[in-house]
């Protein structure tokens, strides 16, 4: 899972600023000429609008600043894509080249998804369960640069500014209480952890005074002591207070107004919604119930898999007995969370040695392991990935959930470590934001059913690496599978079919070996996050189509380092701009080009 792109991958960050949007091209300009324009003013725009954004793709003009996310700047954000898309199709698209016209596809897709998403109102619901202004500010120490007083003056302007960005939030949600939009009540349970953890007596004891604790060598001691008693002032007056009156909030006005019904259909205009989300997130043109009947044929398939498995180890009882057995099993546990840790870092070694082999180009930019934050970790998944700083200056970061242990197996380590790290989440992703040719919102926007669809695809590549030799291991890439397939299943049946939240888990429990704590965790995060489960398993499945298709029409002449290229060329793009690329690409090759 990628965090950081969680809400929309980027796409769905703050758009643009609030200035004269038309900007009309004088009539002898060519089609090339009026969508750099465009791209770039709207680049510009939404850089000065999510000050945040701007800081983690290494523009450093607003670092000292916070997004305005008010009632009031929704709506004047939704004109302002609106009369971005409106320029966009003044275009005449049949003269630009066949890279522009990605551009202008990809640039048009997620304007049109995010003014619907505006439309359905869905920034009435700025967190869900895991995720949030609240959870994600709490580790701006780790992704903003601290290395000049400058850097710790603009970090405690954000410290100082936390009260009021916190207080547009309840405003944002006191209307979405009214609207109607709010989170289901079965989603809200333990959500007092990761704010209480920021309500401190004691400002140096809070997690965002860490810098403050050891600085870089060219600060000198003057400084040092007037930064911290700043950032000690600037928590107690700022940060303190407003996790404080976002808690009061929460258990006052939000919890109390939380809803019982866990689908998405609901909610005001839920089914048309759900609709849109079955769209956004695979990028096709599928019905809910098209992508749940895909999601049932794969559990059978995979289910066969995982039975033929069993067999193999000569495991004496049935599916049910065999995954009692990898949940309770102490061979497949370890007690100590470096340990854990220790066993992930192995898998990454082993497979960096690989990649060559598979992958023509490699990126430059490292990354590391780390553990989830215990304030957020009881009520996350399994582990998720953060992406690298857009200049450079930070490395990508695979985060490993060391919480309750008994509920991380061993087997699950490779398939996992595949998708966060590499060749998964880290290698798609910083090779894209490397790709300096492309335009710049194409290299740090995207779409889910493409990076979840590469990172899922990316666990199989496992097979090719050499890893999986043990059954086990094996049998937990077979399990991670199903637990996407069951995505499919379970999703559509949440929001669209009526499933209860009881009916997910057990359906989940019996098709998959992941632990009961997991299921819990990762149903409860389809209830809060419509849709963006079913992108795993469509983007898998389009990518695996694609390279068959490939092989068979190539023959000797397919070149898996070729193929993987084409797919990462381009960033990460509707599956539809996919299928055109690799199309491309069968035909060069079939026409003897590379």
């Amino acid at each position: 899972m990628l965090r950081g792109y969680c809400q929309y991958m980027l796409a769905g960050c703050l758009a643009v600023v609030f200035v004269c949007l038309a900007r009309p091209c004088p009539a002898d300009e060519t089609s090339s000429i009026q969508l750099a324009q465009l791209l770039d003013d709207a680049w510009q725009f939404r850089l000065r609008d999510d000050p945040l954004f701007a800081t983690r793709v290494g523009d450093s003009r607003y670092n000292d600043q916070l997004p305005e996310v008010t009632v009031a700047s929704y709506q004047r954000r939704l004109a302002a894509q609106r009369q971005f898309l409106a320029r966009l199709r003044e275009i005449d698209r049949r003269k630009l080249t066949r890279r522009e016209q990605i551009s202008f596809d990809i640039f048009g897709r997620l304007e049109a998804d995010q003014i619907a998403e505006y439309e359905f109102q869905t920034h009435f619901m700025p967190i869900t369960n895991r995720s949030g202004f609240h959870v994600e500010f709490a580790e701006l120490n780790r992704n903003v640069p601290l290395n000049t007083v400058r850097d710790y003056e603009n970090y405690i302007a954000r410290l100082r500014g936390f009260k009021t960005y916190a207080l547009q939030h309840i405003e944002l949600m006191r209307a979405g209480v009214a609207a109607g939009m709010v989170l289901p009540a079965v989603v809200l349970r333990g959500y007092e952890a990761p704010i209480t953890t920021h309500i401190v007596d004691d400002p140096t004891r809070s997690l965002l005074y860490q810098p403050l604790r050891e600085f870089p060598s060219g600060i000198d001691d003057a400084d040092r002591r007037r930064l911290a008693a700043s950032a000690c002032q600037a928590i107690t007056e700022g940060l303190v207070p407003g996790y404080r009156d976002f808690l009061q909030f929460m258990t006052d006005e939000y919890v109390p107004a939380a809803r019982g019904q866990i689908g998405a259909s609901a909610l005001p205009g839920g089914r048309e919604f759900y609709r849109h989300r079955v769209r956004r997130f695979t990028t096709l043109d599928l019905t809910p119930q098209e992508v749940h009947d895909t999601g049932m044929a794969e559990v059978e398939r995979i289910g066969r898999e995982m039975r033929a498995l069993i067999e193999r180890v000569g495991f004496k009882g049935d599916f049910a007995a065999f995954v009692e057995y990898l949940r309770t099993d102490p061979r497949f546990y370890v007690d100590d969370p470096e340990q854990l840790l220790k066993e992930t870092s192995y898998v990454l070694k082993k497979a960096d040695g690989k990649l060559p082999s598979l992958f023509g180009t490699l990126p430059r930019t490292p990354y590391g392991v780390r553990k989830i934050p215990d304030f957020i970790a009881p009520n996350t998944t399994t582990a998720y990935y953060s992406e690298p700083a857009g200049d450079g200056t930070r490395a990508g970061f695979y985060y490993v959930n060391v919480y309750d242990l008994k509920s991380r197996p061993l087997y699950e380590i490779e398939a996992l470590s595949l998708h966060e790290a590499v060749p998964g989440h880290h290698l798609q992703i910083a090779l894209q934001q490397e790709q300096t040719d492309l335009q710049a919102f194409q290299r740090f926007a995207g779409f889910t059913v493409f990076i979840e669809g590469w990172a899922l695809y990316a666990e199989r590549l496992g097979l090719e690496m050499g890893f999986y030799t043990d059954p086990y291991q094996d049998f937990g890439r077979l399990s991670y599978e199903m637990w996407r397939a069951c995505r499919l299943v379970v999703d559509t049946g949440i929001h669209y079919l009526g499933w209860t939240r009881q009916q997910a888990i057990d359906f989940m429990a019996e098709h998959s070996a992941l632990t009961l704590l997991n299921i819990t965790n990762e149903v409860d995060r389809y209830i809060a996050w419509p849709g963006q489960a079913l992108a795993y398993k469509t983007g898998e499945l389009k990518i695996r189509q694609l390279r068959a298709d490939a092989e068979a029409r190539l023959g000797a002449r397919f070149n898996v380092r070729a193929f993987h290229d084409v797919v990462l060329g381009s960033g990460a793009v509707p599956l539809s701009i996919l299928e055109e690329n690799v199309e491309s690409y069968i035909r060069a090759t079939e026409s003897g080009g590379e």
